[in-house]
């Protein structure tokens, strides 16, 4: 039976390559898109996820625009790094089917109140602002997540935005400290995992020579960013064994400015505090490109 997973997103170039390798993995039920505000503003978040499950062949899927800003003070893009359109180079035309009129968070809410327990898993490849609100709103959906899997934060490694913080959880600390702090169980694909995954010209190839739309899309998207880092939330849920973690005590830092967004793993339980999430530390990169490749190839 397919897992059923939510994917919360703000694509995003790496984004959109996770969204299409979700959509070409028969063993998950994707049941829906919630955008969010993050590497780009929420109005180009949403039309990029509407964009790319059309050009999956896959436009049922209902996508919801969630929250515009975080709940931290400051507002912070990546236009630099994924173009003002969000997907690099590459240009998908004006999507057909609207989005959804529910709000993402009341989307995440209905969907996880009606779920069996521990029956969806939360794929946030973003800020973790509708995740945190929806969880503020409605506790009692925690009971439907059986697991949120996101990309975020950096355990032994430097952050990419600022000396001591990863982009996701830095755009809204607040909203990932209230996930962390929530009890639900959580996997993370920090920057020491993700940076693993810096695609070359001989990884790209193949998708580019597959002669199909979404191939020559991904070649596209991988030639413009070095790093694969939201597709590791995907591969941890189809192929975890190519991933090695640990249990860890995950806290969030809230206050400091010059460390704000700061994620701190404590593995040894210095802090005297139970763990709270499996954090992964290494990856077989070598077979995660081939996994991307053989999914992509099934669609159109």
């Amino acid at each position: 039976m397919p897992r059923r997973i939510i994917i919360d997103t703000d694509p995003g170039i790496d984004d959109a390559v996770a969204i299409l390798l979700a959509l070409a993995s028969p063993e998950l039920e994707v049941l829906g898109l919630v955008a969010v505000a993050g590497n780009l503003p929420l109005a180009v978040t949403e039309r990029n996820a509407r964009a790319l499950l059309e050009l999956a062949g896959q436009p049922e899927i209902p996508v919801c625009a969630g929250c515009p800003r975080p709940m931290s003070p400051a507002t912070v893009t990546a236009a630099q790094i994924h173009g003002e359109g969000g997907l690099g180079g590459l240009a998908l035309p004006e999507p057909a089917a609207a989005a959804g009129p529910e709000h993402g968070v009341d989307f995440l809410i209905r969907i996880l109140r009606a779920a069996e327990p521990k029956s969806v898993t939360i794929c946030a490849l973003g800020p973790l602002t509708n995740i945190a609100v929806a969880l503020v709103m409605a506790p009692e959906i925690a009971r439907g997540i059986a697991e949120i899997v996101l990309m975020g934060g950096a355990a032994r490694v430097p952050g990419n935005i600022t000396p001591a913080a990863e982009f996701n959880i830095h755009c809204d600390a607040q909203a990932a400290a209230l996930v962390f702090e929530n009890g639900v169980p959580i996997t993370m694909a920090p920057l020491d995992v993700t940076d693993a995954l810096k695609c070359t010209a001989e990884q790209r190839a193949p998708l580019s020579a597959l002669g199909t739309r979404c191939g020559a899309a991904c070649g596209t998207l991988l030639g413009h960013m070095m790093a694969m880092h939201d597709p590791c939330v995907i591969a941890w849920l189809i192929a975890p064994e190519l991933f090695q973690g640990r249990e860890a005590h995950v806290a969030v830092e809230t206050r400091s400015p010059l460390t704000m967004g700061m994620t701190v793993a404590d593995f040894r339980r210095k802090g005297g505090r139970p763990a709270n999430a499996r954090v992964l530390e290494a990856v077989d990169a070598d077979g995660f490109f081939s996994l991307l490749t053989e999914r992509i190839a099934r669609l159109p």
